[in-house]
């Protein structure tokens, strides 16, 4: 397939992940009727609203993840065919994260008491980051990436006390000591 092929294949999945989503019922975007490039109050009802907020580097590091586990697995595959199936995967999660079961579980399991979903801008937004965390995988060494992922983690954790690790283990395992510290307690 000519590389050309690749960020096509790519846009039609972002445009069908959007299409999904406003079909499920998620907003546009912000409910305010403003786009705002960054958002960075995370007790907002604009958070994961708008294009960017704090949650936008866990998407980067998913990039970074998603292309270092398919460059071990298969990496035989053309790197736009990787990224296209990075791609597929985090489209996978924008879904399922927007499903009312999930918010209803980031609401009861997390601090994030007023989260009603992403908006749509907001969910394509997260897919994009993720596509640049893998292009700067692609282009970073690997000591490089793993430095920027763990430097996202940690500069998400110092400003806002959550990240990608803290979100996952809300949302599977909560931890009661782990929300009274969110919230600030």
């Amino acid at each position: 397939m000519p590389a050309r092929t690749w960020p096509i294949l790519g846009l039609l999945l972002i445009l069908a992940a959007a299409a999904i989503e406003l079909a499920m019922g998620r907003e546009p975007w912000c409910r305010c009727g403003t786009i705002r490039l960054w958002q960075g109050e995370v007790n907002s009802p604009e958070n994961s609203q708008q294009i960017a907020d704090w949650y936008t580097p866990s998407h980067i590091v998913h990039g970074l993840i998603f292309y270092a586990a398919l460059a071990l697995t298969l990496p035989r595959l053309p790197l736009g065919l990787r990224a296209l199936i990075a791609l597929l995967v985090e489209v996978a999660w924008e879904l399922i994260e927007n499903t009312d079961a999930v918010i209803e579980r980031y609401r009861a399991a997390t601090i994030a008491l007023d989260y009603y979903g992403d908006s749509v801008l907001n969910s394509v937004s997260d897919m994009l980051a993720m596509l640049l965390g893998f292009w700067l995988a692609a282009r970073l060494p690997a000591w490089a990436s793993v430095l920027l992922g763990l430097g996202l983690e940690l500069l998400a954790l110092a400003v806002i006390r959550d990240n990608m690790a803290l979100n996952v283990l809300m949302l599977l395992h909560p931890l009661e000591v782990v929300r009274a510290w969110q919230a600030g307690g």
